[in-house]
This record gives C-alpha cells, structure tokens and sequence, in this order.
C-alpha cells in the first residue's frame, strides 16, 4: 500500500512538474514575442525621429488630414513624396499604439518597398499610400500569429496574394495589426499582446476581430487598413471605432495564403461560412478606391479562383434612385435605442433624397442565428476550436466560451431537456452559449449544410419579391465597455446574418450618442428584460459622443451597388 501511495504521488508530483515547465516554456515564447515587437517599435521610433527633424509638424498633421482619394491625387502627380506619406503614418502609428495597443508589428520591409516603388516607371493606384494589414495576413518574413502561442514559431515563407496586389499597386504595407485570441471574439484581447483599447474612449473595445485595425485608423495612424470578417469582424470594429468598413462577398477577394499555410484556425470552416476580406477606412470613398486597385489583373491570376470582374466604376457612380428594404430590430437581439434611431434618421433622409423605402423583415433570423450559423461553427462541439487552445494560455475574454465548449455532451443533453420548457429567446440564448446541437453523422452535415442553401434561397426570393435593391439595417454599437464583448456572444446576430448568406455588407457611421439616447437607454428592456438584455444595457451606457452607426447590404457580387448605398448614406448624414 505504501508503495502505491508512493507511486501515486511521485505521479502527481510529475505531473505537477510537467504543467508547470509547460507554463514557463508558453511564458518564455510570449516574451520573446512582445521582445520582437517592441524592438521593432524601438527601430521605428529611431528612424522616426530623424525623419521629424526633417519636416514640420504642420506639414505632417497636414498630410494626415487628408482624404485617401486626394492624398493618391497628391502622390500620383508628384506634389507629395512617399516618404514623407509613409513616415507621417509611422509617428502617428506609434503614437497611437502607445494608447491603444493597436499594433502587433511593425514591418521593416516597407522600407524596401519604398525604395522599389520609387523605381517604377508607372504608378498603380495606391502608388506611395501606407497600408496596414489584421495580423493574420500573411508577409513574407513575419509571424500570422491570431493570438495564439502555437502560431508563434512559424514566419510565412512569401507574401498573401493580397499583400502580393497592394504591393503591385504601389501600396506600402507598414504594419499588422492586434487581433483577439484564435480571431473569436469582438474584444481585441490576446495573452501574448495583450488587450487593444478603442482610441475615441480608453475604456471601450475597438470591436473585434479586426480590433487593431479600427483602434489604428481611428486614431489617425493609418489612412487604410486590410481586415476580415467571418461574424462582423469588419464591421464591428467599425461601428465601434466610427469608421467605414466593407465585408464582401467572400470569393470576390477570397482568402490569403494556399489552405495548408492559414493560421486561422477556422480557416477549416470556410467550405460553410466562408471568411470575407475587406478594407476599412474612414470614408466609403477610400473603400472603393480599395476594390478598384484590388479587383486587377495581378489579383486574376496570382489566385485563379477568384471570378475575374474588374471593379464596375460606372455603377458605384450612379445617381439612379434606389428601391430600400428596411428594418430597424432583426427580432432576435434587440440593439440599443440609439442604434434603431440611426435606421430611422437615415430611412427618412433616404426618403427625402427620393430614394423608395420598403419595410423588410428578414425571416427566422433566431434560427438562422442558432440552427445555422453558430451549427456550422460548432458542428463537432467545438473540438476543432478547442485543439487551438493546446498547449496555450486561454485569454479571460474567452474562458466562458471554451468552458462551454468543454462541457461534455450528456450535460448539454441534460440542459437541454431541463430548459425544453422555457421556449423563446432564453432558451435561444442558452443554446447559443452551451447546447449548440452538432452534426452526429456525415449525413447530418450535408443535411446541414442543404439547410443553409435553402435559407439563402428563401432570403433571396423575399428579397427579389419586394424588387429591393439594397437593404438598410441596424449593426452592433455603440463601442462596449472593455469585458463585455465576452459576455454577448449572441449580441452580433445583426453581422452574423449575413456572413450566413454571404451578401457584400458595409457599414457608415452616421451619428453619435446623445443625452437622449442615453435618458431612452434606461427604459431597455430588450426582448424580456433577461440578464442578456441587462448585460447589453451595462455594456452600452455611458457612451455619449461614441459612434453611432448603419448596416448596407447588397446581393451577392453586388459590392459597387452595396458602396454606392453606403456613399449615400454617407453624405446624407453628412449634410444633416
């Protein structure tokens, strides 16, 4: 007995030892990462400083201020230098990370692409424009890393196809940018980085995944960045952080590196809700600048995959009146009063302008949301999720979801009998964060996956029915308190949609929170005034003078009509 009591806890006391050399092993690689990263910083700030005794201070605010279409105007004519552009962004970048935390690197080779860019005889059209890019897009020579420790031993061996196109168009990509922990979650929070604060307000999230982007050109220190979006991971951050963000069709830019080489890790789920990526700036025109120098011949043939349609300039230019569907609540999440507010102001500016406005209801969004969407995620309960987290460090904005996840099957089962009763949105709710039902058999995924096409059909012919030719709608905001991103996972119904139906959607902020939305804010009560509901009402308040945005959506392929919506919108809320 004694011997086997011995053996017992000479077990345990190795097992001890193990878990606890793992945990120095994980310490010491985050550490040697952040070390990289701020002796990057350091280089940059070094050249920085040489560059500031070189050129005014006014002329470097004086170059930030200007719009992306008139800053390429500058440089395509030669009244501007790139250099000058690239080093003005770079003080301004370091100078707003040092609030936010937005950047995960510097990239040294934009020094290199300088000097190329400057040999060329003919200038694309981002010629000299800095660029920066979400951390997991693949450069040649620097880690994709989605915030996770497994990520951090491999550098990408070449440019993404995209990174490859900005390039070819003169674009100098000169940062990446803080994401959350495996890119599942609107925080932007991760062990090795840390957390990215929004720089309108130090105490609000730059929405995620895309966080770092938003928190970067908010702050002023990028003119145009390079997100993605699988939940509203684009247009989060910028209904957050008071931008102009587009999520395409997934396949109209597709994805970035061959599928063997994506750290995403869910990269493995793009055959069921494809990952979209699109630019973010701060006004739609810069977005469409974007798709234009994008949609090229380089891009048709570096990635063959991607349908060859050259960006249609003459539709986003139209000034032909549009027939609007409309909704202000999805029926499913209802958002804060500000934000139906915003869909309101904007229907009747729209009207006014002489644009038709339709009412519109999307149908079944809570099962689109729950049977669908979040089914397809977790079609194996999350185990594919899980195995990210091996060997890895699980940031706190996350724990309630990997625990969920953990949660063995005969549990969930259990829950899920216990709370039969309790139809409606808690049970909704519930099943979201902890019994999301998973595909048993091969037959029940492709049963699954005939379901979505069938939804898509049924949304599309409502769509066709009511002759619309966008759709107005509301999206996640105001920017939340920093920690409750975390806690609302079914919050984002709004984005999810249509990720589901992979319909081009962008969004435009067109107001801000005022003393009034905040006096409605107390009478919330969102759909039952569950802890859901409250814990929006928490995440929510205190946010006057924060950004107030819309959602515009298009059908598939349509992503000129869907920014010519979006520029409307745009000057329409301008002109107020």
């Amino acid at each position: 007995t004694s011997a086997a009591l011995a053996l017992l806890g000479g077990s345990v006391a190795a097992l001890v030892v193990w878990k606890w050399l793992g945990k120095k092993r994980i310490q010491k690689k985050m550490e040697e990462a952040r070390r990289t990263r701020d002796e990057g910083m350091k280089k940059m700030a070094k050249a920085v400083q040489q560059f500031r005794e070189q050129v005014s201070s006014d002329q470097r605010d004086a170059i930030r201020s200007l719009p992306l279409l008139e800053l390429t105007r500058r440089l395509q004519e030669g009244s501007l230098s790139p250099r000058i552009v690239l080093y003005s962004y770079l003080e301004k970048a370091l100078e707003v990370t040092q609030q936010t935390n937005c950047l995960r690197h510097f990239i040294p080779e934009c020094e290199e692409q300088l000097q190329e860019i400057e040999q060329h005889k003919e200038k694309g059209l981002l010629y000299g424009v800095p660029v920066s890019i979400k951390d997991h897009i693949g450069h040649k020579g620097h880690l994709a890393t989605c915030g996770l420790v497994q990520c951090l031993d491999t550098l990408m061996e070449e440019d993404s196809v995209l990174v490859k196109v900005l390039k070819k168009q003169g674009a100098i990509p000169f940062a990446m940018t803080n994401v959350p922990q495996s890119l599942f979650s609107y925080e932007c929070s991760n062990p090795i980085f840390g957390r990215t604060s929004n720089p309108l307000n130090p105490q609000r999230s730059p929405g995620g995944s895309s966080g770092g982007e938003g928190a970067l050109i908010a702050g002023g220190g990028s003119v145009l960045g390079i997100g993605s979006d699988m939940g509203g991971s684009i247009r989060l951050p910028s209904s957050f952080c008071g931008l102009c963000g587009l999520k395409p069709t997934a396949e109209r830019l597709r994805w970035v590196l061959p599928l063997p080489l994506r750290p995403c890790p869910w990269s493995r789920l793009a055959w069921g809700i494809p990952c979209a990526l699109g630019p973010m700036a701060r006004d739609v025109d810069s977005l469409a600048l974007c798709m234009k120098a994008l949609l090229c011949q380089e891009m048709f043939q570096l990635d063959p995959t991607v349908p060859p349609i050259p960006f249609n300039e003459q539709v986003y230019s139209s000034s032909t009146p549009l027939r609007v569907g409309y909704y202000d609540t999805d029926g499913y999440f209802p958002l804060p009063p500000c934000m139906r507010r915003a869909v309101k102001e904007t229907r009747r500016a729209l009207e006014a302008a002489g644009h038709q406005l339709v009412l519109f209801s999307p149908p079944r969004v809570p099962y689109a949301v729950t049977e669908l969407f979040l089914k397809t995620f977790f079609a194996d309960g999350g185990r594919a999720w899980l195995d990210v987290f091996t060997g890895d460090i699980v940031d706190p904005g996350l724990k309630s979801q990997v625990n969920s996840c953990k949660m063995p099957r005969l549990v969930k089962k259990l829950l899920a009998l216990l709370l039969k009763p309790l139809q409606f949105l808690l049970l909704l709710k519930l099943k979201e964060i902890a019994m999301i039902s998973t595909c048993r058999s091969v037959k029940e995924m492709w049963n699954h996956q005939h379901q979505i096409q069938v939804y898509r059909s049924q949304f599309i012919s409502q769509w066709k029915e009511l002759q619309l030719d966008v759709v107005l709608c509301p999206v996640l905001g105001p920017a939340f308190t920093t920690g409750y991103p975390g806690k609302l996972l079914t919050a984002v119904s709004s984005t999810m949609l249509y990720n589901l139906l992979n319909f081009p959607a962008g969004v435009v902020p067109v107001s801000t929170v005022t003393e009034a939305d905040e006096e409605e804010l107390k009478l919330y009560k969102g759909c039952c005034d569950d802890p859901w509901d409250r814990t929006l009402k928490q995440a929510v308040s205190g946010a006057v003078g924060m950004p107030v945005a819309v959602q515009c959506v298009a059908l598939p392929w349509q992503e000129e009509l869907c920014l010519r919506f979006m520029k409307e919108v745009e000057t329409l809320s301008r002109d107020k």
